[in-house]
């Protein structure tokens, strides 16, 4: 590595750092609505991270084309969110997605969906950590894995104490602009490097034989799991807070639902660029001493002009480390409200809660290190799939029924199926299922909603 890759990766993550602290201070007064640009920002500046990227890369030079699932899962889902959902959570006038299902079952039940959901959410934190920690094997190669996943999570406190996840739509843009540039460019050269399409194609098909896995299929990994996996994504956006932010912070419908189609239409290119490079790093790398995870950052530091290459790397790493950083907040700002909040008020004044915030990140974050190296810290898109899934199996019964059908079921029912789901899925883990366990998880729910409905007797007053 040379000194123009550590002047790049600086460059960009000054900048980055920078715009966060800024747009930290500057950060819009609340109520003040966005155009479908920054609701495709909040939306994408999220979703497109280290698992997008990095993880999407790895998967690919061990599987193929089944590792465009998270990023086409995720496009599919916007369409969905779009489409079908935009229109009822807005007219729904709750600031949160927990706020319908507490307007619609009562409180019980939304604290405890938000409550295990949130174990989905600190299950995403791991795999951003891996996708950083990847980024600072490759500029540090001395540094063992165990380091690397804490340094990254310094960087992830670091970028919220300077405001990296306050004005979210201005950051997210940039980042969001380059990554895609950088992923682009990532994606054409692998493709010239390996000859073109033609000479790929003979080069997969040679190392798909060599294998025994259809690096050319879609469902490479199995049709349940890979199809599973893509549900997941579907179902995680469907359900999660901060995509549901985006369309609720939309001036009007069309501009919410507007964001929400750019969304689906640029996030699935990205995962192709990903798969390029993984493909081409397989083709030229001997995969028995290789570590995949590196394919992407690899790539970038050995075939990108050093300056631009140390410019690709800091947008990596800092795509990971926002993501990972909001994601934590996010628990943090749940735990401080949700739970100390009910048992104590020490911690209203904004100095305390500030700081309390903070410890909270760190906390989460200490734990999330614990579980990302070792055995754990194989495949980061496996993560990133749980993840997902978890929230899905949680919220998206009782969500979707009291979108279409308020004060039609009983909360017995709904906090049943919020329990059902997420344990069906992890008992389908256990038990090493051959349904993926996401489907046997949202069955189960729909299935304890669809008996309230079927029951009735809703109360008349969802607060009572």
């Amino acid at each position: 590595m040379s000194s123009l890759h550590i002047v790049g990766l600086i460059i960009i993550v000054v900048l980055i750092v920078a715009l966060a602290a800024y747009s930290g201070r500057k950060a819009k007064v609340a109520g003040e609505k966005n155009g479908a640009g920054v609701v495709a920002g909040v939306i994408m500046g999220t979703l497109v991270g280290g698992s997008s990227t990095v993880g999407t890369a790895q998967l690919a030079y061990n599987y193929g084309m089944s590792a465009w699932w998270f990023t086409l899962g995720g496009g599919i889902g916007c369409l969905a969110l779009a489409l079908l959902y935009s229109g009822p959570v807005r007219g729904a006038n709750c600031p949160t997605l927990m706020g319908i299902l507490k307007k619609e079952y009562g409180e019980n039940v939304s604290f405890t969906a938000s409550i295990l959901s949130t174990v989905g959410t600190f299950i995403n934190i791991i795999s951003q950590l891996l996708a950083a920690s990847a980024v600072i094997v490759i500029l540090l190669p001395s540094m063992g894995a165990a380091l690397a996943v804490v340094l990254a999570a310094v960087f992830m406190v670091l970028y919220v104490v300077f405001g990296g996840t306050k004005g979210a739509g201005m950051v997210g843009e940039l980042k969001l602009a380059l990554l895609y540039v950088s992923m682009a460019v990532c994606g054409f050269l692998a493709l010239t490097r390996a000859g073109g399409i033609a000479s790929l194609r003979s080069a997969v098909a040679g190392f798909s034989a060599e294998t025994g896995v259809n690096y050319f299929s879609l469902v490479a990994r199995g049709a349940g799991k890979d199809i599973g996996a893509g549900l997941s994504l579907v179902f995680g956006v469907l359900t999660t807070q901060t995509y549901a932010q985006g369309i609720i912070s939309g001036r009007s419908d069309r501009a919410a639902r507007t964001g929400a189609i750019i969304s689906a239409l640029l996030i699935p290119p990205i995962g192709v660029f990903g798969i390029l490079v993984g493909l081409y790093m397989r083709s030229v790398t001997d995969p028995a001493v290789f570590v995949a995870k590196t394919a992407l950052t690899k790539f970038v530091l050995d075939y990108l002009p050093p300056l631009f290459g140390g410019v690709v790397l800091g947008t990596l790493f800092i795509a990971s480390v926002g993501t990972g950083a909001g994601l934590a907040l996010g628990i943090a700002t749940m735990l401080r409200h949700d739970i100390i909040k009910r048992f104590t008020n020490a911690f209203d004044a904004p100095e305390k809660a500030g700081a309390l915030s903070r410890l909270l990140i760190a906390a989460v974050l200490a734990l999330a290190c614990c579980l990302s190296t070792g055995t754990l810290g194989d495949i980061i898109l496996n993560f990133a799939f749980m993840s997902m899934g978890l929230r899905g199996a949680v919220v998206f019964a009782p969500l979707t029924c009291a979108l279409w059908l308020p004060k039609r079921i009983g909360s017995g029912y709904a906090m049943a199926a919020v329990i059902a789901g997420p344990l069906a899925v992890l008992l389908g883990r256990v038990l090493r299922s051959p349904i993926d366990p996401l489907f046997i998880g949202i069955a189960s729910a729909a299935a304890i909603m669809a008996a309230g409905l079927v029951k009735g007797g809703r109360r008349k007053n969802s607060a009572e």
